[in-house]
Parts: C-alpha cells; structure tokens; sequence
C-alpha cells in the first residue's frame, strides 16, 4: 500500500510504503549477522592455517576487512539516497549495507585504539558492538514507534509516557546496560528491567550509588564474575580467553579491578 504525504506549504512529498522499512531492516539484520559470523569463522581458519583462506595484502600492506566494509557502506548508501529505490532493490541495498556494517564493526576495537587488537583481550569489544547492533536491530524489528501518539490521546499523558520512558532509559544506560536503554527508547518500559538489576561495575551508577564495602557493591563485583551464556557465546566468537584467563589471576581480583577502571 503506498500513501503519499505533503507537507504544508513546501510542495515536498514523500511516498511512504507500507512496512517497507520493516522488509529492508530484516534483509539488513540478517545480512548483517550472516556476514559476521561468516567472517569470524573465515579469520579463525584463517588463524588455525586451516582451509583455502589467506589474509588479503597489497605489497605487504595487510588489509583488514573493515576497509571493504567501509566501501559496501558507502557505495550502498549513496545508492540509496540517489536513487530512492522500493521493493527488491531497496531491501538488495538494505542487505548490502548490513553486509558492510558487520565487516566494518568485527574490527570495531581496531578502529577503537588504533591499533591490530583483534586476537588480544581489546578485541572482544568488536565482539560486544556486534552483538549490540544485532540487539538493536531486532528490537527495532519489534517495536513500535514510541515518540508517535495515539488518536484521542491527551496531550498531558503522552509527554508524561514519554518523559518517564526517557527516564528509565537514562537510568538503565547509568547503570551500564545499553542495550536496556538504548532498546527502552524502541520498546515502551523495557528499560524497567535495569531498575531490578544491579548496576555493572564500572558504571557510573555503580561509582555512585554503590560505595565500598556496601552489600549491592559486593553483589554486583559476584555477579560481574558469572560468565553466562551470552558471555561463553561471545568469548568463543572473539577467539580470545576472558581476563582471568589471560592474566592467571582470580576473577574476584578482576572484577575489583574492572571497578576500579
């Protein structure tokens, strides 16, 4: 179904799909999570000296893979805006800027410190920005559209509703769960989650509300040592062993010192 919307006294007009931009966040989500997890099991054969793969180097120069990330995000977005395309193409390009996307952010602690950390402990933070990203767009592909208002909808509730989600949002960032409240921005109260979890050490609720020697303190250093499921998840995706792995030292010892950074 197409619509077609004006805008008052300008003549400019904007034609609006339905749940075309629903399509192409799919196609851009699942190109951008194939691609990764492609990427990462081509570097690790790449590593092991496995298989048919070689790193890419010009004249001795190595390439990263973030290079022709960033070219793909380039050239599908200027496509994009050029040409303004609907149905399969727009939805090809969705799936090629994801593509680009996922090359570019596997390399994020590169571009991060500046330097090749890709198999040392850094590196799990390109881990960590994939994984956000992808939460992101799937909740992007779940959500409604908070800052829209509903018809008959007073106009104190709706800047009440939204002032308070914002709030929630804020709180869960403070207490170091972005994707809590990044994602509370797109799903009304999702944010409310952060409020009955313990702030991550680091944080800065957790530098301020948590003082030392306070029971919530000690319970979220216990906590930080937990290595759950996403975290095995990510650290087999990373290649790289967790902090106490790598400095041999215990995991309340590291904890305390991820709280002091």
């Amino acid at each position: 179904m197409r619509m077609r919307a004006v805008a008052e006294g300008t003549g400019v007009s904007v034609d609006l799909l339905h749940d075309s931009g629903r399509t192409a966040l799919l196609f851009m989500l699942v190109a951008f999570v194939v691609t990764f997890v492609v990427t990462r099991v081509v570097v690790r054969l790449i590593r092991s000296g496995r298989g048919p793969f070689a790193n890419v180097s010009v004249d001795g120069l190595h390439i990263h893979h973030l290079v022709p990330g960033i070219f793909v995000m380039l050239i599908a977005s200027c496509a994009e805006f050029l040409l303004v395309p609907h149905g399969l193409v727009r939805d090809g390009l969705a799936a090629a800027f994801g593509m680009g996307a996922a090359l570019t952010l596997d390399e994020f602690a590169l571009w991060l410190h500046l330097d090749d950390v890709y198999w040392a402990q850094e590196g799990r933070k390109s881990v960590d920005a994939v994984v956000f990203v992808a939460g992101l767009g799937v909740l992007g592909l779940v959500a409604s559209n908070p800052l829209a208002r509903e018809p008959g909808e007073g106009t104190p509730f709706f800047v009440g509703f939204l002032v308070l989600n914002l709030l929630l949002a804020l709180v869960a960032i403070l207490k170091g769960r972005l994707l809590l409240g990044v994602g509370g921005v797109l799903v009304p109260f999702l944010a409310l989650i952060a409020l009955v979890r313990l702030a991550r050490p680091g944080s800065v609720w957790f530098r301020t509300f948590y003082p030392p020697g306070s029971s919530k303190r000690a319970r979220a250093l216990r906590r930080a040592q937990r290595r759950g499921g996403m975290e095995r998840v990510k650290g087999a995706l990373s290649g790289v062993p967790t902090p106490s792995e790598a400095t041999g030292r215990p995991p309340v010892e590291e904890g305390r010192q991820r709280a002091e950074d």
